[in-house]
């Protein structure tokens, strides 16, 4: 598969290839990444091989360490467990790189069946492989905690992978014997995995008319921030009406998903239906909870009056649905060229540290980044941090927006991350969720401080610091409604199916707390659940948007503040990844997320920008 630079977006349609045409000379030349760092194509003998490898591997190990543990607990050097884990670790990378070439080449292009092909093969045989190495987390938590200990203390090996082999012991409790493991994780492909991908295929298969054009998903959502009202409008009744027209598949697979999960939950032994996340996050539910509740009941200080002032800058009483996002009068609607975007980013980078500048550039010299919108590639974006002996790779759906530029700080914060963490090797690189969006948030608020410190006209300044508010609002408030929306979708499923007016109800219950009396929540909002892709592929994720942001503002205030050093604590935190608890990576800064004041110090930052924001209204 050959991977090249792009000069032009794809048009949507023949009536739009005019519009796309001109877009795309104003955007300038958008990258596509070069998946053959991966591997060449699917074809490929690489690729092919890897597969053998993966298999031949993953059979070697089980043969060689099943039923063995115990003994090489006890062990060092080449029979020891401190190898065993050795092994494990690189066999999880093969794997992992095998999947990360498949689920890539996909979400390029989900209406490709020959992409689709390769990522159902991929999934199906990682799956089988998987089998095969399924005994040696469940083994390994069956040794006691005293041989555990000692291997530790005894091989430095051993010893390298004691945080993940304390990680792994957490789940101990909601462990099943391993012939239900088994099961459980061979029936995944057809169930959980089987609606994830139909979810994907449907949503990007959507085309929503307007105007006479039939566009995607992100296309459609991009005309929600037109300065036209009645451009806005078109494209809210166009995402109602196609989401209406797919009630009935997106609500299928909602219940379905929801029955598998408390299914398994129920097996596993979770007390509520979010702890799950928690212990995958390895966050407690008590500090979740704390969050939900500073952000709820923050709602009136935060979104409800900040709507309350847009909607008095628009002229309009109350605000329509479709308004929420759109740019304040006399804002420039000007593209921004990506080379500009690109820019701005690095710079404001730069500015904090050099080195995080230095590697967010391989993204952009090296291809690791995707940019254009085009038909079928998957919506949103996403930094994939693929195995560490490779690099991650960042997809976006640059449109020129200023959000847009936003959004590729933010991701580049996550890859950034990812690299740095991909030191700690495939077990313990990855970051629970709710300090994976910490260098992304702060990314994007190095870049928010950058374009406000250089800007001196009274409109642009009122313009950005409006946006800032919309954006952490979107993160924190409505990220803390998502969960609490997904909260009660799957409490009702508990008691039987829901129908599309039921799981519509409750959608438009959190919708309206949160908003609002400045926003009018009129038909057709009531089947805006169905595109939130979170809900389908993690469920409860969404919690951990809110956790980033707050934390991150925190954690800038520190920034603000410190003296020298702040820069190497806080690449210490990254390079991290998972081998360390929140607790402890924040403490070096001075917090500490288990106490009750610590959400409300950062909500208190949005608070002030929007106390700016009344402030600049007054001069």
């Amino acid at each position: 598969m050959t991977f090249k630079t792009s000069t032009t977006l794809p048009a949507f349609s023949a009536d739009g290839a005019a519009n796309a045409a001109t877009a795309s000379t104003a955007l300038g030349n958008l990258p596509t990444w070069k998946l053959s760092d991966l591997y060449p194509s699917a074809a490929s003998p690489e690729y092919k091989a890897a597969l053998e490898k993966a298999q031949e591997g993953a059979k070697a190990f089980e043969a060689k360490w099943k039923g063995k543990l115990q003994a090489a607990a006890e062990l060092t050097g080449e029979k020891g467990l401190g190898a065993a884990l050795k092994e494990y670790e690189a066999l999880d990378d093969l794997l992992g790189r095998i999947g990360s070439f498949a689920g890539l080449t996909y979400f390029s292009d989900t209406s490709n069946p020959a992409n689709g092909k390769i990522y159902g093969d991929a999934q199906s045989k990682l799956t089988d492989l998987s089998a095969h190495l399924l005994f040696f987390a469940l083994e390994l938590n069956r040794i006691d905690d005293a041989v555990i200990d000692a291997a530790i203390a005894n091989d430095a090996l051993t010893a390298h992978y004691k945080p993940w082999l304390v990680d792994l012991r957490k789940d101990k409790p909601h462990q099943l014997d391993d012939s239900l493991e088994q099961l459980f994780l061979e029936k995944s492909m057809t169930s959980a995995a089987a609606f994830n991908r139909l979810f994907d295929e449907t949503m990007s298969d959507l085309r929503f008319e307007v105007d006479g054009k039939s566009l995607a998903l992100e296309e459609t959502l991009n005309l929600l921030q037109e300065p036209d009202a009645q451009t806005r409008k078109k494209a809210a009744q166009a995402l109602s009406a196609t989401f209406k027209d797919n009630l009935r598949v997106f609500t299928l697979i909602t219940n379905t998903l929801a029955k598998d999960k408390e299914i398994s939950d129920r097996w596993r032994k979770f007390e509520d239906i979010a702890d799950s996340r928690h212990l995958a996050n390895r966050v407690e539910r008590e500090v979740v909870d704390a969050l939900a509740l500073a952000v709820t009941q923050a709602y009136p200080r935060l979104s409800h009056r900040y709507y309350q002032m847009k909607a008095k800058w628009l002229g309009m009483e109350q605000m329509e649905y479709w308004d929420r996002n759109a740019p304040l009068p006399d804002t420039s609607n000007a593209i921004i060229p990506w080379e500009d975007a690109k820019d701005t980013v690095l710079s404001a980078y730069g500015d904090f540290a050099p080195e995080m500048a230095d590697i967010a550039r391989r993204f952009f010299d090296e291809q690791w980044i995707d940019a254009p919108a085009r038909p079928g590639k998957a919506p949103g974006a996403f930094a994939h941090p693929t195995v560490p002996s490779a690099h991650p790779y960042v997809l976006v759906n640059y449109l020129g927006k200023p959000r847009d530029v936003m959004t590729l700080a933010h991701e580049l914060g996550h890859g950034v991350h990812q690299v740095l963490a991909g030191g700690q090797g495939a077990l313990m690189c990855a970051t629970p969720l709710t300090l994976a969006e910490t260098a992304s948030v702060f990314g994007e608020m190095l870049t928010f401080r950058k374009l406000l410190d250089n800007t001196s006209d009274r409109r642009e300044r009122k313009a950005l610091l409006a946006r800032k508010v919309e954006d952490m609002i979107n993160t924190v408030v409505r990220q803390i409604a998502f969960y609490q929306f997904e909260r009660k979708v799957h409490t009702a499923r508990k008691e039987g199916e829901l129908t599309a007016e039921q799981i519509g109800e409750l959608w438009l219950s959190v919708q309206q707390e949160s908003l609002g009396p400045a926003i009018r929540i009129s038909e057709g909002y009531e089947s805006w659940w169905t595109y939130v892709p979170h809900f389908i592929h993690s469920p409860f994720y969404v919690y951990a948007y809110a956790f980033g942001d707050c934390l991150v503002n925190s954690l800038y205030a520190v920034y603000q503040n410190a003296d020298e050093g702040f820069q190497d604590k806080y690449f210490e935190l990254l390079k991290a990844g998972g081998t360390k608890h929140h607790s402890e990576l924040l403490k070096p800064f001075g917090l500490d997320a288990t106490d009750p004041s610590f959400w409300n110090k950062g909500l208190s930052m949005i608070e002030g920008l929007i106390d700016e924001l009344e402030a600049l209204d007054k001069e």
